[in-house]
């Protein structure tokens, strides 16, 4: 799969997700931050799942209308936990991941939020 991860979440995801096969651009490697209204273009433009804490991005999906090809955003994980969390939900959650749902997950939670 292909996925976007934003400069908020730890680099090391980054390692996790491609040793699982993905194909993992991080912002952090970016000069600069674009701001979340590039970093979401960037990822639509590209066909990848953004992966983010930053709940900013659904603001920009849900009530501005921007489209996007799907969002995990992981809420309460370590920077270390943080890839193994994104590859459960991107296991787990494959069909509500490429249906381009907004996945929120929580210790003990998931909330899925599909598209209309």
């Amino acid at each position: 799969m292909k996925i976007l991860l934003d400069s908020c979440v730890w680099g090391g995801a980054k390692a996790v997700l491609e040793a699982a096969g993905h194909d993992v651009i991080w912002s952090g490697d970016w000069e600069e931050d674009p701001g979340d209204e590039e970093i979401l273009s960037f990822a639509h433009r590209q066909e990848r799942v953004l992966i983010t804490i930053d709940k900013d991005f659904g603001d920009l999906t849900v009530h501005q209308g921007r489209p996007h090809c799907g969002i995990i955003r992981i809420v309460g994980f370590g920077g270390q936990q943080q890839g193994t969390v994104c590859q459960l939900v991107l296991e787990q959650y494959a069909d509500d991941v490429a249906a381009k749902s907004i996945i929120t997950a929580e210790r003990g939670r998931i909330r899925i939020r599909r598209p209309e």
